[in-house]
């Protein structure tokens, strides 16, 4: 089976060695070119960040974090990029280099260095098929987001020619894609199939034989439905901070680590890795020296899947995409955030794993916490009990559980409240 370059086969001891050995100098250069990076690890020594135990000793920088953080610099008229990059423009007096610069929800935006392939997403759509020559028709926004853009320069890196065709204008894009016959498309999983729907319900033969998709959940049987229709769909998961995180490969076992990423699964409203098969938050540092991300909560969910990729491909898979790490609900008019949760266990520590449910009707609510403890007495109940007072401001119930019987799904809050 044929790679993209010989990093995916090396061995796993490999490239961990290479990784840590990478990681002092990535802080250093941060604290060193990144404003932002220089306050926030001002009291770090990088040399001593060259392991893994090292680096979940620094904090997670999660989305919502990042986006204050440019929002203050903006409100103040500063760096729009609240002073993470570290290329950008005359005007933001420091080096240039930013060819492109995006904007996502909320707004926070991102630059786009000169680099080929800068979002390393070659390697995904080699993964699924993708080589020179190939007509691809890529059906990602290239509106603000830079989800198109991530693409076509994967697909350049490989050789391959793309049509542009955005989102939308379905009957346009199906012309199109009947004109110029392309072979490949990446875009969402979603309007593919509106496409060989649409397809169908006119009467035509479409010539797609291979897809890479992203932005959705890609489910079993939407794949078996393109595969009937003679398209191989593979999915690859990336974000539009980090770029390309992970991938599918022919194996269809889980999804591979991009050779870029340096990945974490985390608890919930923490920052302390989980072990290998917990779900928790995936948390990447991604060694991109115009945009330092270490430790970056995604927030989302997955977890480590064990042994290599029956591919051949030695790097960590991952499940997949499992939901979201954000779990923040409103309880009696206030809101509740897994971070509080966290904080309720650390200050127990008989308390190994916990679960705050929240059940009635809106307005009538209840929280009960649930918590996984070997040493279960009334004491614990009753001090758990007080501190998740405290913490939240809100009275509930505490339940205490056998080690194990909490479900390994990533929940922090489980909201069953009825809506209607």
């Amino acid at each position: 089976m044929p790679f993209f370059d010989a990093l995916e086969i090396r061995p796993a001891a490999e490239r961990e060695a290479a990784l840590m050995a990478a990681l002092p100098g990535f802080i250093a250069l941060a604290r060193e070119r990144s404003p932002a990076w220089a306050q926030w690890l001002r009291d770090i020594d990088p040399a001593q960040i060259a392991s893994r135990a090292a680096l979940a000793t620094l904090p997670v920088l999660r989305k919502h974090a990042l986006l204050h953080h440019q929002q203050v610099a903006r409100d103040s008229g500063g760096d729009p990029f609240g002073g993470v990059a570290t290329i950008g423009w005359r005007s933001l007096l420091r080096p240039s280099g930013a060819r492109r610069v995006f904007q996502s929800p909320g707004p926070i935006y991102e630059p786009e260095g000169e680099r080929s392939d800068y979002w390393r997403t070659a390697r995904a759509l080699a993964a699924a098929g993708f080589e020179a020559g190939d007509l691809v028709h890529n059906a990602f926004s290239y509106h603000l987001t830079p989800g198109a853009w991530m693409m076509e320069a994967g697909a350049h890196a490989l050789g391959c020619t793309v049509f542009p065709g955005g989102v939308g204008n379905t009957e346009l894009q199906l012309a199109a894609i009947a004109d110029l016959k392309p072979v490949g498309y990446v875009g969402t999983p979603s309007f593919l199939r509106i496409l060989v729907e649409k397809a169908e319900a006119a009467g035509l033969a479409l010539s797609l034989r291979k897809a890479l998709v992203s932005g959705e959940a890609f489910p079993p049987s939407l794949r078996d439905w393109l595969a009937e229709r003679g398209i191989t769909a593979y999915q690859a998961y990336a974000t539009a901070d980090a770029g390309l995180i992970a991938y599918e490969t022919p194996a269809r076992e889980g999804l591979v680590l991009d050779e870029g990423a340096l990945l974490e699964i985390v608890r919930p409203g923490t920052g302390d890795p989980v072990p290998d098969g917990e779900v928790g938050e995936v948390v990447v540092t991604v060694f991109n020296p115009d945009y330092p991300l270490i430790r970056f909560g995604t927030g989302d969910l997955s977890a480590v899947l064990p042994g290599p990729c029956p591919s051949g491909r030695t790097n960590t898979r991952i499940r997949g995409w499992l939901g979201r790490a954000d779990q923040t609900t409103k309880i009696r008019g206030m809101f509740v955030h897994p971070e509080q949760v966290a904080e309720v266990l650390r200050r127990h520590p008989e308390a190994l794993r916990g679960r705050l449910v929240v059940s009635g009707q809106m307005a009538d609510d209840h929280m009960t916490l649930r918590v996984e403890t070997d040493i279960p007495s009334e004491a614990l109940r009753a001090a758990l009990q007080q501190t998740l007072r405290d913490i939240t401001k809100l009275r509930g119930e505490v339940e205490l559980l056998d080690v194990g019987a909490l479900p390994n799904d990533g929940k922090v809050i489980e909201d069953t409240r009825r809506y209607d």
